[in-house]
């Protein structure tokens, strides 16, 4: 399955640290950001989820 920025993303549930989730209900109305990277984590995969949380903020005034 390949998805494009735009797709609607199939809706699971998982187990989390914080607690059970169902995809859409816990995206909500929200955009949300996959990252994609090989089964080692690699040192490009942590740097692309460091710099997405460095800009948390400017993400959370965009919903």
């Amino acid at each position: 399955m390949s998805l494009r920025i735009g797709d609607t993303a199939p809706d699971v549930s998982a187990e989390t640290a914080t607690g059970p989730i169902q995809f859409h209900d816990w995206i909500g109305t929200d955009w949300t950001i996959f990252f994609s990277h090989p089964a080692n984590v690699t040192p490009v995969c942590t740097t692309g989820m460091g710099r997405t949380a460095q800009l948390a903020e400017p993400f959370a005034s965009r919903g």
